[in-house]
């Protein structure tokens, strides 16, 4: 017998609407990260204001269903956060606000903040490497 893993409706929206689906032109930071053992894989982008808060961010997503709607609410959650705002968000925090994951699912919100962290390492090794 199959099991199916039973999702929140936060986590159906999120999957069949999600938000922030794109690429943006000429991004402040782009982080990639991926799973090889699910396949799943995740690129985010950030646009980052003078004041180091973070005005934009897309998301391209490959995977499944958990792995869309992680992105979609990693991107809600990290638009109008300051740099450090963002970096401390965690896969417990992302579950959480889609009302929770399945264990089997649980690595796919690791990979969500993952991306937007290593967007904001890219963003801030750029930021470094102009002011040397």
């Amino acid at each position: 017998m199959v099991k199916i893993a039973q999702y929140s409706d936060i986590v159906m929206d999120h999957f069949m609407n999600p938000r922030n689906v794109g690429e943006i032109e000429n991004p402040d930071g782009v982080g990639e990260v991926g799973n090889p053992v699910c396949g799943d894989m995740m690129t985010f982008y950030i646009k980052v204001d003078d004041e180091d808060r973070i005005e934009d961010v897309k998301f391209k997503t490959f995977g499944c269903g958990a792995a869309i709607a992680v992105s979609s609410m990693v991107s809600e959650m990290a638009v109008g956060k300051t740099l450090d705002e963002a970096m401390s968000i965690t896969r417990d925090q992302v579950a959480q606000q889609l009302g929770g994951l399945p264990k089997n699912k649980m690595h796919c919100s690791n990979l969500g903040a993952d991306a937007l962290q290593k967007a904001i390492e890219d963003y801030r090794s750029k930021k470094a490497a102009t002011k040397e």
